[in-house]
């Protein structure tokens, strides 16, 4: 069967939509609560896209890319930005082996599938576009010799929303590359127990376990759905619809910046991850707007009166879903 054939096939949207249940249940049983969190990782992923996680410290971000390399049988990388982390500390170097008495390469830990780039916004903003370049590139140049990175490659990279001294904020042309900005935040009373309960359960010590995780996908699984979703049906009145959408950010009261063309085509692919993930052959309005905020919020700037009113982007976000009319069939 062609791929062309597998995308207008109800059963392979089926399947893959079942895969992607089995996926999130699996992160689940690590990462206790958060769905919405997860369902916005797995769209993210799908969409072949990367995800700026914001989040106070303690709420399992970790976990979340550790959980989701070992459920899809990837290679998990780290990276501790720190104001001294210089661009070679990320993608590697070559170095003189006394040994061989010749030069070798050294990998840079993004050579992985899943990296977890923490605390990005603590490094200089050298060492943040040399890891924004390999995001949006997917190879890595070392001593004029390119290397490929092995696919899936997704990067999810973390920033604290409250301490801001000694960090380098991401500019706003390299915030955008980011697909979707997620926020994690504390979970419900009974979530945080089930949490407690689990971690604490006959263990010495902070380390994360995720051993509990099972296997239920493969990389070369995730390629397919990253393809059929690239090609699920967009119709005229839905790619209307995202287009509106990100046009009307650029000129609604309380916004001082709006989304660019990045932006839309951003949430159209979102739009069509998410389908994909629900089992639709197709993408809805209702697929536009469920991921519309993730999609977005990073992509704004509010006028510094509305910021004084206490208002937040994800605020007006839903006051312009509200107003921006959806087509209806």
């Amino acid at each position: 069967m062609s791929m062309a054939d597998e995308q207008a096939a109800p059963e392979a949207l089926a399947e893959l939509a079942q895969a992607a249940a089995r996926l999130e249940a699996a992160i689940g049983t690590a990462v206790i609560g958060q769905r919405q969190v997860i369902r916005e990782v797995l769209t993210a992923l799908f969409a072949g896209g990367h995800v700026l996680v914001e989040g106070v410290p303690g709420l399992g971000k970790t976990l979340l890319v550790r959980a989701l390399a070992r459920a899809v049988q990837g290679q998990f990388g780290r990276i501790q930005f720190t104001p001294d982390l210089m661009p070679s500390d990320v993608t590697g170097h070559v170095m003189y082996d006394m040994k061989a008495e010749q030069f070798k390469l050294r990998r840079g830990p993004v050579f992985c599938n899943f990296l977890l780039a923490d605390e990005i916004n603590r490094a200089p903003a050298k060492t943040q576009a040399a890891l924004l370049e390999v995001m949006q590139e997917q190879q890595v140049t070392i001593e004029g010799n390119t290397i490929a990175l092995d696919a899936p490659f997704m990067v999810l990279a973390t920033q604290n929303p409250i301490e801001q001294e000694g960090t380098y904020p991401l500019p706003e042309a390299q915030i955008d590359r980011f697909l979707l900005k997620v926020r994690i935040d504390y979970p419900d009373p009974a979530e945080e127990a089930a949490l407690v309960r689990q971690v604490t359960r006959d263990q010495v010590g902070e380390r994360l376990h995720v051993e509990g995780v099972l296997a239920v996908m493969q990389p070369a699984e995730v390629l397919r759905a990253q393809t059929l979703a690239a090609r699920l049906r967009v119709d005229d009145q839905v790619m209307d619809y995202c287009v509106r959408l990100v046009r009307a950010t650029r000129d609604w009261r309380g916004i001082q910046m709006g989304a660019g063309p990045r932006g839309t085509i951003a949430l159209v692919r979102a739009a069509r991850a998410h389908a994909l993930i629900s089992g639709n052959g197709y993408v809805t309005p209702d697929d536009v707007k469920a991921v519309a905020l993730a999609v977005l919020r990073h992509r704004l700037s509010l006028t510094p009166d509305l910021e004084i009113e206490g208002m937040e982007v994800d605020d007006v976000l839903r006051q312009l879903l509200a107003d921006v009319k959806a087509p209806r069939a």
